[in-house]
């Protein structure tokens, strides 16, 4: 399979960012990386919702387009970004949808039994909301490199 797009959700974690090290061979292989950050405020009585919502929404900009800039500078042409305010699931699946990607390459907790069911599960919410077939990535998959972005640990040998 040699996909056109792939998608990358992030979340600003380490965890998420793993996913970028797979997401780059692609994105040099001709791919167009997708980059997705859900972006949602959480308004005290005190504050006007709207200033907190413009506020997320753009922190989430901030940070897609500095990952951007890392994913240029080791080689990856063609890197769009997309801020979705909403619930992770929805904005990924919403995004996949359209902006009609061949495959969504992301990481996951790889929690299992009680930890999924208190805590959720992101990954599977994606799994069940859309048909575009998905890499799951599960931790320590993928080590920082020099450049501050993860790298497989195979890359690193």
């Amino acid at each position: 399979m040699k996909p056109k797009t792939v998608l990358v959700p992030l979340d600003g974690s380490k965890l998420a960012e793993e996913a970028l090290a797979h997401a780059i061979a692609f994105g040099r292989d001709g791919a167009t990386l997708v980059l997705v950050r859900a972006a949602e405020s959480h308004a005290t009585p005190l504050t006007d919702p709207t200033i907190a919502q413009i506020a997320a929404v753009q922190e989430a900009e901030v940070y897609l387009a500095t990952v951007a800039d890392r994913l240029r500078r080791v080689g990856v042409a063609d890197v769009e970004t997309s801020v979705q305010y909403g619930g992770p699931v929805d904005g990924i699946a919403d995004v996949a949808r359209t902006r009609n990607v061949d495959l969504i390459a992301m990481s996951t907790h790889g929690r299992s039994g009680l930890g999924r069911l208190v805590l959720g599960s992101v990954a599977e919410g994606v799994v069940r909301a859309t048909s575009t077939p998905i890499l799951l990535l599960r931790p320590n998959a993928c080590v920082a490199g020099e450049d501050g972005l993860a790298m497989s640990a195979e890359r690193r040998q």
